[in-house]
């Protein structure tokens, strides 16, 4: 990979042990691919080329025995064990999201998972890219997103989104975008999050993506559609 190509900019990759609603959701057998969904993140994180490191944060021997498999000389992806503390159910966000920069030296890191599998290279490099585009466009931060336009109601099935006066059911494509948070990748400097303890800044720019590229691997029905995919679109 040429050097010049490499961006200051850190992949921090979490896994843990002890998955509840996926057993096993990371290294576990995936459309065929030994290693499971880290396999195949780390080989798309791999193929990147504006990633200065990879880092893999875990407790998970199996995920270690997975990235020291892919990449023994660890010139690529730096396992670093992480503290069981930081590893359990109640394990809050921001205890990790302050525990990053302790492990990154990279001036800005960009934070993915696993459980997004049609997230390739080429999508991470488009990010990467957009991201520094739009620093100098005077955004802080980068989050992924899914638009979504749907009806969508609170629990007393009042209508959520939109103003159902004089025409209760619009058009779809009239009503409001929205965006969901896809857990692709959030990107921002390590300065953010030493200084405001967040993986986003107060300005982040909404990166687009479509429903496969969107998909995330939350639970077990997710995990058997995610196969499912990748064996139609995906396996080479």
């Amino acid at each position: 990979m040429p050097e010049a190509m490499k961006k200051d900019i850190c992949f921090f990759l979490p896994t843990r042990k002890g998955s509840q609603r996926v057993k096993s959701k990371n290294t576990r057998p995936f459309a065929g691919v030994e290693g499971g969904i880290l396999a195949v993140k780390l080989r798309q994180l791999m193929q990147c080329q504006t990633l200065q490191r990879i880092v893999l944060s875990t407790n998970d021997e199996e995920s270690m025995e997975v990235a020291r498999r892919m990449d023994p000389s660890g010139e690529r992806v730096q396992v670093i064990v992480r503290p069981d503390h930081l590893c359990l159910d109640t394990t809050a966000l921001t205890d990790l999201i302050a525990y990053v920069p302790e492990i990154v030296t990279e001036s800005h890191i960009i934070w993915g998972h696993t459980t997004t599998p049609f997230i390739d290279a080429a999508e991470y490099d488009r990010g990467i890219a957009l991201y520094y585009e739009k620093l100098a466009a005077g955004y802080d931060s980068l989050i992924s997103v899914m638009p979504l336009q749907n009806f969508l109601l609170d629990a007393q099935a009042n209508v959520f989104n939109y103003d159902a006066g004089a025409n209760r059911w619009p058009r779809t494509q009239d009503l409001p975008v929205l965006y969901e948070v896809n857990h692709a990748m959030f990107i921002t400097s390590r300065e953010i999050y030493r200084k405001d303890s967040n993986r986003v800044g107060v300005k982040p720019f909404l990166y687009e993506q479509d429903k496969i590229k969107s998909f995330d691997i939350d639970w077990q029905d997710d995990f058997l559609i995610a196969e499912a995919i990748y064996d139609k679109l995906f396996k080479l």
